[in-house]
């Protein structure tokens, strides 16, 4: 990842956000980030069945890099498999983190190599997700998003509630705590078009803002269970006036938006957000019967 080019005497800026959604890409673009860790690698992890990733994880650790791994307590219909992956990686040597609560699910996907880069994903780093998914991430070097993702990682490793952060830094959407907050804001500032992939959008304050927007005037497009491509649903995005996006782990339902540790990224950079528009109108037009249209 470079960066972009600056005057004399200013200072560097972060490379653009990188957009990844073809299949294809997804995997390389994961061991990418964890090829990049030099000192330390900070990883959450929901699902994981791909032995490309614990073999990139197994040489992180060989090549002496740090491998701090946080785990959820409990995925459905991973109770025996999840325990297996927890004996993988400590014989590897990776350092476990359980996620406190029993109940509530770490749901977030997220890595940070270093000082950077960093991946924010909606897929789990499983067999399925890397191939036959409708899924998405973004990899960045931004630091607003690196230092953000590095913080909620210890507070939630540690568990260090009373010194837990307000806030994560501008580009993150963190659930429970603001999620519901930061999407309904986010879907309230829509004046010409709102865009959003999600097969869970069943919440009623949502599909509620949704309703009122459409009859404002404002052009509203879901893509949910649809199966465009083949692929299968899974990703959430949303897109608003072909200028802002979030993509993460979270579902604009209850669940999701007030229960569960969720992380999304805001998009904003204009090529990055272009990159995902083009994304969103391929599926649209791919979905069955073409049901979907190009957000305009």
């Amino acid at each position: 990842m470079t960066r972009s080019e600056s005057g004399p005497g200013e200072p560097a800026r972060p490379a653009a956000d990188r957009f990844v959604f073809l299949p294809e890409d997804r995997l390389p673009a994961v061991l990418g980030v964890i090829g990049a860790a030099r000192e330390r690698l900070l990883l959450s992890l929901f699902r994981c069945d791909d032995f490309d990733v614990l073999d990139a994880l197994a040489a992180a650790l060989q090549r002496g890099v740090e491998v701090e791994v946080l785990v959820t307590p409990r995925a459905k219909g991973w109770t025996k498999r999840l325990r297996e992956l927890w004996g993988v990686l400590e014989g590897m040597g990776a350092k476990l983190h359980r996620y406190a609560d029993p109940v509530v699910k770490y749901h977030a996907k997220y890595i940070v190599a270093d000082d950077g880069p960093a991946l924010v994903a909606s897929l789990n780093f499983t067999r399925k997700c890397f191939a036959s998914t409708i899924d998405f991430l973004v990899t960045t070097s931004d630091p607003v998003v690196v230092n953000g993702l590095r913080r909620l990682f210890e507070a939630d490793a540690l568990r260090h509630e009373h010194a837990r952060p307000a806030r994560f830094g501008r580009r993150l959407i963190t659930g429970p705590e603001h999620a519901r907050e930061e999407f309904t804001r986010l879907l309230e500032r829509a004046r010409r078009s709102i865009a959003i992939v999600d097969p869970k959008l069943t919440d009623p304050a949502i599909l509620d803002l949704l309703k009122a927007k459409r009859a404002a005037g404002v052009a509203v497009t879901v893509l949910g269970r649809e199966h465009p491509g083949g692929l299968a649903p899974h990703g959430k995005m949303v897109i608003v006036d072909r200028a802002t996006a979030a993509m993460g782990s979270m579902s604009l339902s209850a669940l999701s938006l007030d229960f569960r540790r969720e992380v999304a990224i805001v998009v904003r950079d204009r090529a990055t957000v272009g990159a995902m528009c083009e994304v969103f109108e391929r599926l649209a037009v791919r979905s069955p019967g073409g049901s979907g249209r190009p957000v305009r």
